[in-house]
C-alpha cells in the first residue's frame, strides 16, 4: 500500500496483442476458403448480450491512476506462459498520438510494413504491436469489403482492432494494480467501485470504505479479457465491420442501450422494450464500453469466476477457455460458443494473447477527408 507522500508516476502496461498477422493465420484463412463467417445480426440477441442502459455507464469517466514504478512491485513480475498479461512497463509514451491520414488499404498495410507489424515480423517471434488507433469505419470500407480478398479483409481487421484491445486491457490492469495497492476508503478505489458498479455514485460523497466482501467484488471484476477472445467477437459482432451498427455508430460489440439514444433495429422486437444498438464515439471507445458490460453484467459472471480462479492458479486465461462461459450473450447459446472457438483456432488467433503494445508513440488513423 502507498503511503499519502509516496511520489507516483503514470505507468504502462505491455498487454498482449498482434505484433503482425501470422503467416499461419493466411494458411488457416486460405484453408478455410473465401466463405463469409455465419454472422448473427444484433437484432437478434437476447436481453442479456448487453448492460449498457446507457452511454454513459459504458463509457464512465476515466479515473486518473498513478503509480510508482511498477518495477518495485513483486506483482508484476510476469509468469512464463502469458508474460504481457502481468508485466507493466515503466515506459509508457506520455505523448499525444500523432495523426495520419489513411487514403487507401494500400496506406494502411505500408504503414504496417514501417512499423514492422506484418507477418514476417510475427514469424521472426516478434510479438510487439504498435499503438494504433483509428477514427471511425468509412462506408467505403462497408461498400467494397465483399471485393477485398477474404484473407487481405481478415488481415486488417485484426491488425486494426487488436492495438485497440490491448489499449483497453492495458487501462484495466493498471487500474487493477491500483486496487491491489490501495487502502479501502481511497477515494480513487471507490472512483473504481462505482465506475465498475461495486456501489452507488450517490455513494461516492459519503466516507466510507469498502468492505471485504465489495474489495472481492471489485478484483473480480477488474481484469484483462483475452485478445483472441475479444477480436472473435468483434468480427463476429460487426461482421468484420461492415455492419450498418458499425459504420454508423462504431458499434463492433452489439451491446444494447435502452436509453433511447441507440440504433434501431430495422426489425425490432417489440417485447424486448425500446432498445437500440449502442452509439460510441470511436472504435476505442466501442472496445472499452464492451469491456466495462462483460467485467460489469450479471450475465457474465462465469466469465469473471473462471479469470479469477485461472489467475489465482498462475494458469493461462485464454479467449478458448473464456469463451464457453458466454452462453447468455447470444440467443445462439452453444452454437455461438462454438463459432467462436472455431474463430479463434482458424485464424490462430490464440498466438495474439502472447503479444504487448510497444513503448513507442501512439498513432492515430484519420480518414483522408477529415
Amino acid at each position: 500500500m502507498l503511503s499519502s507522500n509516496k511520489k507516483i508516476f503514470i505507468i504502462v502496461i505491455t498487454l498482449a496483442c498482434l505484433a503482425g498477422l501470422n503467416l499461419a493465420w493466411y494458411k488457416a484463412l486460405y484453408s478455410k476458403g473465401n466463405e463469409t463467417p455465419d454472422i448473427q445480426t444484433n437484432a437478434d440477441k437476447t436481453s442479456t448480450h448487453s448492460d449498457a442502459a446507457n452511454k454513459q455507464q459504458n463509457q464512465a469517466t476515466e479515473v486518473d491512476i498513478k503509480l510508482a514504478p511498477l518495477s518495485e512491485f513483486a506483482t508484476n513480475q510476469p509468469n512464463t506462459i502469458q508474460n504481457s498479461f502481468n508485466l507493466i512497463s515503466d515506459n509508457r509514451p506520455k505523448k499525444q498520438p500523432k495523426k495520419l491520414q489513411v487514403h487507401s488499404l494500400s496506406t494502411i498495410k505500408k504503414l504496417f510494413d514501417s512499423l514492422n507489424y506484418n507477418s514476417e515480423s510475427w514469424q521472426a517471434g516478434n510479438r510487439e504491436v504498435p499503438r494504433l488507433t483509428f477514427e471511425t469505419v468509412t462506408e467505403r470500407w462497408q461498400e467494397t469489403a465483399d471485393s477485398i480478398p477474404v484473407i487481405e479483409k481478415k488481415m486488417i481487421f485484426f491488425r486494426l482492432m487488436a492495438p485497440l484491445i490491448l489499449i483497453g486491457n492495458e487501462k484495466t490492469l493498471l487500474e487493477r494494480r491500483y486496487i491491489e495497492m490501495s487502502a479501502r476508503d481511497d477515494k480513487k478505489l471507490l472512483q473504481l467501485a462505482q465506475k465498475y458498479r461495486v456501489i452507488e455514485t450517490d455513494q461516492l460523497n459519503q466516507e466510507l470504505a469498502l468492505t471485504d466482501e465489495q474489495y472481492a467484488t471489485l478484483l473480480n471484476r477488474v481484469d484483462i479479457i483475452p485478445p483472441s477472445l475479444v477480436l472473435a467477437q468483434a468480427a463476429e459482432e460487426s461482421g468484420w465491420a461492415t455492419s450498418r451498427f458499425t459504420v454508423e455508430g462504431n458499434a463492433f460489440f452489439g451491446q444494447w442501450d435502452f436509453s433511447g439514444n441507440g440504433m434501431a433495429p430495422k426489425q425490432q422486437r417489440t417485447e424486448l422494450g425500446n432498445y437500440g444498438i449502442a452509439r460510441f464515439d470511436s472504435p476505442l471507445d466501442s472496445v472499452l464500453g464492451y469491456l466495462i458490460n462483460i467485467n460489469t453484467n450479471n450475465a457474465y459472471q462465469k466469465l469473471r469466476d473462471l479469470r479469477a480462479t485461472l489467475r489465482e492458479e498462475k494458469a493461462p486465461i485464454t479467449g478458448l477457455e473464456l469463451a464457453g462461459t458466454l452462453d447468455k450473450y447470444s440467443e445462439r447459446g452453444q452454437d455461438y460458443i462454438d463459432g467462436l472457438r472455431q474463430m479463434i483456432r482458424y485464424n490462430k488467433l490464440d498466438q495474439v494473447d502472447e503479444a504487448y503494445l510497444s513503448d513507442d508513440d501512439p498513432i492515430h488513423l484519420m480518414n483522408a477527408d477529415q
